[in-house]
């Protein structure tokens, strides 16, 4: 019967347990309670590894070559360990072993089932494993090697250590193919990682990979793999590969810090080589000429045209019939763009094509410029007294959220990141919003002045109206010229200051260390510094806070020969100060321009009502009262809108932040 129990354990049938693990009925009663307990706990053991053994043969021969690896790995902890078992046990069976056959003549089967205890948790966990295999057709890497890792943390230390071996068996074939895309840019015609065009593939990643792993991947293998198709001269260096083979054979995926700096190390020494046979500084210079004439508004041509193009779209929008042309699509500013473009230098760029506008919020139908002060208006002492807010500007040019995007193509992609290009976006979004209400000041200030040589030809030097209309008709017009005068004293101040002793400093800068000349930056005087209505306290706050924000960093030699780290560094530099400088650095400040470019866009909004004049004409309605020396309802309306819109100018917290500014 010990010879019929042993054979059973190793896999083979027996009339024992004609179905399952069950006793046979006929075998039952010359049993004892306890001795048929053990042949069925036995049994259930046998069971499960015919079960394990059966499912693991039919799934080796999937394609997958993660699954036959699994596969593979588990049949041979079974031979090495439980089908060595039962050898063992047998040979002590026949050698009388006391440490199993009492007396030397008697095997009890609870030996046998206290040798086998061991394997019940093993067994049973690897049943659930290969049933849940079987029962997906397909497995992608990264799940399978996620559940083998999830399984592995398990406080008993058998299960735990077999699937520890059978995740890094997976996880060994995973890096073969990690090291085929890596060195050689070569993908797999069975369960690739990547896609022809280097995008992984979901599921090819285990979790355990950081999402900078993730990137650096697709990187180093669309570099590496672009390369060698293209059949260049200069190919990946034979040493650098065997360099990179060697370290990747080192580490596994699961020690995730180890991982992510083995694979940022091979995507440094790629960059680097690149850098020095791929990326030339031709291609550096004429990507960041670009960015600064689009995202900085160094093309002022363009720029005003595309605010103009994006006007009138709201407009025509805003006139059109009801249905779906009402509505502003991501294609109608991409049209803008192409419009704005004609008849300027960047008519004929090719990096235009390059620059796409995103809603995030997708079509919307334009709205114009509230009259009153909306929920997002704060007032300024309340913007100094509470803690700093991040502040955007990127409704400001739409009415809605409005991203300029840059599509970065290989091999620009080599020093320009994502986070780059988020900082362009916020740049283009905050001297849009700028340039914008700017233009609008003056529109205003224009129309205000034809209004009123318009009206001089029939009033004479007076106003018009009753006595006391003349003199209330005055006060309104002096503040209403007062409150346009200091937004656009204010707007060319900070505009110019931004545009010249900043963006331009620093390209000017910039271009110098691309060309490895020294740098000598002097500070050039704008035309509203060099007037005498720039107060000197402002200028030499403003003057100390740009060069706070330049540092030392420019007296830095230049003499080193430019690599990719240091191309990297500059035009990360370069972005600090840039955000620094124009102080969208600073949320306190940045609150309060946005709170007055909107009281700048109310106060156009209204002028643009009322017909371009803050006076109402003496022959509207209600322009003059009906009898007596009264004043007209539309003068007093306009007068308390016009009057809390100049206070806001006046009060103590305006004129500081314009003393900081």
């Amino acid at each position: 019967m010990i010879a019929e129990v042993l054979l059973v354990l190793a896999g083979h049938s027996s009339s024992l347990f004609p179905t399952d693990h069950t006793v046979h009925p006929a075998f039952a009663p010359l049993l004892h309670p306890g001795e048929q307990q053990c042949l069925e706990s036995l049994g259930r053991i046998a069971c499960r590894y015919r079960n394990v053994k059966a499912i693991s043969e039919k799934l080796s021969r999937y394609p997958s070559r993660y699954t036959s690896a699994l596969c593979a790995t588990l049949n041979q902890i079974l031979q090495d360990d439980y089908e060595k078992l039962v050898v063992e046990t047998e040979a002590k069976v026949l050698r009388r072993d006391s440490s199993l056959v009492a007396c030397g003549t008697l095997v009890p089967l609870s030996s046998i089932r206290a040798t086998f205890a061991e394997w019940d948790a093993p067994l049973a966990a690897l049943e659930c494993l290969v049933e849940d295999l079987q029962a997906q057709e397909h497995w992608q890497p990264g799940p399978l090697i996620d559940m083998l890792i999830v399984r592995s943390h398990t406080g008993i230390h058998r299960v735990a250590s077999i699937y520890a071996r059978l995740c890094t068996a997976v996880q060994r074939i995973w890096v073969r193919q990690l090291q085929a895309l890596l060195i050689h840019g070569s993908l797999s015609e069975v369960d690739p990682l990547a896609s022809k065009e280097y995008v992984l593939l979901q599921g090819a990643i285990p979790n355990c990979v950081s999402s900078q792993s993730r990137e650096s991947i697709a990187y180093v293998g669309r570099a590496i793999g672009t390369v060698k198709a293209a059949k260049w001269d200069k190919q990946f260096p034979k040493s650098l590969a065997l360099d990179h083979v060697k370290i990747l054979a080192t580490v596994l995926p699961q020690e995730q810090y180890v991982f992510d700096r083995i694979i940022a190390d091979i995507r440094t020494t790629v960059s680097e080589w690149l850098w020095a046979n791929v990326l030339t500084q031709k291609d550096v210079e004429e990507a960041v000429e670009s960015l600064a004439n689009y995202f900085l508004l160094r093309n002022g041509e363009f720029a005003l045209s595309l605010i103009r193009e994006i006007e009138r779209l709201k407009v025509s929008r805003l006139t059109g019939r009801t249905g779906p042309t009402t509505m502003i699509r991501e294609q109608d500013l991409h049209l803008a763009l192409l419009r704005a473009s004609l008849g300027t230098t960047a008519q004929h760029d090719p990096s235009l094509s390059r620059l796409r506008f995103e809603l995030p919020a997708g079509p919307l139908r334009p709205l114009l410029p509230s009259l009153t002060a909306g929920p997002n208006h704060k007032d300024l002492s309340i913007s100094l007294s509470n803690p700093p807010e991040v502040t955007s500007f990127d409704d400001l040019l739409l009415g809605t959220s409005l991203v300029l995007s840059y599509t970065v193509s290989w091999p620009l992609d080599l020093f320009l990141q994502a986070s780059d290009l988020q900082t362009y976006a916020a740049l283009f979004a905050y001297l849009s919003a700028l340039r914008k209400t700017h233009t609008r000041v003056h529109t205003c200030w224009a129309s205000l002045s034809n209004a009123q040589r318009a009206r001089r030809r029939w009033t004479g030097l007076g106003e018009g109206g009753t006595a006391e209309d003349l003199a209330v008709r005055g006060e309104l017009l002096r503040y209403g010229w007062g409150a346009v005068r200091q937004m656009s004293w204010f707007l060319d101040t900070l505009l110019g200051y931004v545009m010249t002793d900043v963006v331009d400093v620093e390209f000017r800068r910039l271009k110098s260390l691309l060309l490895g000349k020294p740098v000598s930056i002097g500070r050039q005087m704008t035309g509203a510094q060099s007037t005498d209505s720039v107060a000197p306290a402002a200028h030499s706050v403003r003057t100390h806070a740009h060069t706070q924000s330049v540092g030392s960093a420019m007296s830095t030699p230049t003499s080193s020969p430019l690599d990719f780290s240091s191309l990297r560094d500059i035009h990360t530099t370069y972005l600090e100060r840039l955000v620094t400088g124009s102080l969208l650095a600073d949320p306190a400040i940045m609150s309060i321009i946005r709170v007055i470019l909107e009281v700048c866009e109310r106060f156009v909004a209204q002028v643009e009502r009322w017909g371009g004049d803050i006076l109402p004409a003496l022959l509207f309605e209600g322009s003059l009262a009906v009898g007596g020396d009264k004043v007209g309802e539309m003068v007093e309306e306009r007068r308390t809108i016009v009057t809390e819109i100049n206070d806001v100018s006046d009060r103590p917290q305006a004129q500081r932040t314009l003393l900081i500014i």
